[in-house]
């Protein structure tokens, strides 16, 4: 294989790894914890927060090591993260371990993600960028179908949750493997003092609405992932399933219609800018009302499902090329702190939903959510009249 292939190949398995189970498996098993660990909803959000505030922390770190060690370096630390993580979870006999494990396994979207943004500068040419950082960022689709499949599998008998986590931290190992014979080594690399000083700043006006819109989808999309699943089951599942089926349903379906982010590039650059995220914050917006709305429908359950992946997996794609041309010389940098950006957003959502589901209920707590994405969507729609925006300049 070429170096460019070693690469796509490499981050599209280390999202599958990092975005898949370690960032999302905690909300999928949400149910299965609940009955293990007798958690309530408020205590659920504060352990999937806890996984999110160490994402941020795993961005900061993945800034640093990629400076003075290069990429292969933060996204293996990331791989063996995630599968020591992954182990405690499943070996977790009390909350307080469930919640390291959690924190452990999210610290490696952290680690694992930003660096493909430098190593694509490198090894890539301008034209091949942003088609092959949609692949890497759509590995997390075919990563959340894999945990879906396990989940359904503990659902129908074969195995115990513990062993479907036993199952991820092999993934794990396996990742680190690839880690090392995808990214390029750090021979080459400009020094740490030099790297990205003739960059633009990070905190240039043009990147407001690129940070803005990452804070509001880091919210939305850690409520749903967090919580839509628990939701679904707690109103009594879908009818013809195991209440604990529903679960492995909605991933799934977030999973499979999550492949439409591989398109995001070729829509972008076919449609603009505000046509496509007003369609993305949109249907970040419907999902939430959907599942507030009609928990028990197959219809409203799948929709919801289906729009939030295709969402979430057009807007990443959109946040990593994006960074990349605002921050040319400074992809590390400038998606970090896009991402930084999605992880506050994902430490507020799910603590906070838990705390509005505690005291109003689950039908307020997503409808509440749908707020911000949708007032997001409604912004970028009144642009709809001007001249289309394209990637960069951003949108003034």
């Amino acid at each position: 294989m070429t170096p460019a292939i070693r690469l796509t190949a490499a981050g599209f398995v280390a999202t599958a790894v990092a975005f898949g189970p370690a960032r999302m498996g905690f909300g999928l098993f949400l149910p299965a914890f609940r009955e293990e660990f007798v958690l309530s909803t408020s205590a659920a959000g504060i352990i999937a927060s806890g996984g999110f505030l160490a994402f941020l922390l795993a961005l900061l770190a993945s800034a640093w090591l990629c400076r003075r060690y290069g990429e292969r370096v933060s996204v293996i630390t990331g791989a063996l993260s995630a599968s020591v993580g992954f182990a405690v979870v499943a070996a977790a006999g009390a909350p307080s371990l469930l919640a390291l494990g959690i924190a452990l396994a999210g610290a490696s979207a952290g680690l694992c993600w930003a660096p493909f943004n430098d190593a694509a500068e490198r090894v890539l040419p301008d034209t091949a960028r942003a088609g092959a950082l949609s692949v890497v960022s759509t590995g997390t689709t075919f990563g959340v179908v894999a945990a879906a499949g396990l989940a359904l599998a503990v659902t129908e008998g074969p195995l115990d949750w513990r062993g479907a986590w036993l199952g991820f931290a092999l993934g794990g190992l396996a990742l680190a493997g690839i880690a090392m014979a995808g990214l390029p080594s750090s021979r080459g690399r400009k020094p740490a003092s030099d790297a990205g000083a003739d960059g633009p700043s990070l905190a240039r006006r043009a990147a407001i609405p690129l940070y803005t819109t990452a804070l509001c989808f880091g919210m939305t999309n850690a409520v749903f992932l967090s919580f839509a699943a628990d939701r679904v089951v707690a109103a009594g599942g879908l009818s013809g399933l195991p209440d604990d089926a529903a679960s492995a349903v909605i991933f799934l379906a977030y999973g499979i219609c999550g492949v439409l982010g591989l398109l995001t590039g070729r829509i972008e650059a076919r449609i603009g800018l505000a046509p496509l995220f007003f369609a993305i914050f949109a249907a970040g917006a419907l999902s939430l009302v959907l599942i507030a709305l009609a928990p028990t429908s197959w219809s409203a359950v799948l929709a919801a499902s289906g729009l939030h992946g295709a969402a979430i997996m057009m807007v990443s794609a959109v946040f990593s090329f994006w960074s990349l041309r605002l921050f040319p010389n400074r992809g590390t940098l400038g998606f970090t702190a896009t991402l930084l950006s999605v992880a506050a957003g994902s430490v507020l959502g799910p603590a906070l939903a838990g705390w509005l589901a505690d005291a109003h209920g689950p039908e307020v707590m997503f409808l509440s959510a749908a707020a911000p994405p949708l007032a997001t969507a409604l912004w970028f729609g009144a642009k709809l009249r001007g001249a289309r925006p394209r990637l960069p300049p951003v949108l003034e």
